[in-house]
């Protein structure tokens, strides 16, 4: 279940969420539902978003390096510009290789074969 406090602090928006993050606490958003919210430029890096439903969630510019995104829902939400390095993408649903071509560093983001997307797929993904 997502912390209650790191979903609130996350609707007061970008400025107010990315100070919070200067703490460096890894926020839990685990099964959050985050559906169609505008989190363009926050710092998410390193956040249990497993099963969030993320669907329509405008994600651009975002960092969501180290971000554990396990089976969130991923339905027409926009990575443009997101910084992927290093998170875990494995069993996210609708999520597609248009949407990765425009994010950052998703080529070593730990993937399922399906979304290799014509580039390796980093060797800890591989079950």
């Amino acid at each position: 279940m997502p912390h209650d406090e790191h979903v609130a602090l996350l609707r007061k928006g970008a400025a107010a969420w990315n100070a919070w993050r200067e703490r460096d606490e890894a926020p839990d958003l685990s099964r959050a539902g985050l559906r169609g919210l505008d989190l363009s430029g926050f710092n998410l890096s390193g956040a249990d978003l497993q099963g969030a439903d993320l669907r329509g969630t405008n994600l651009s510019q975002s960092n969501l390096s180290g971000a554990n995104l396990e089976g969130a829902n991923l339905f027409k939400a926009l990575l443009d510009g997101a910084d992927l390095a290093g998170a875990m993408l494995s069993g996210a649903q609708f999520l597609n290789c248009a949407q990765l071509d425009v994010a950052r560093n998703w080529q070593s983001a730990f993937r399922d074969e399906a979304l290799a997307c014509g580039a390796a797929i980093p060797e800890a993904s591989r079950a």
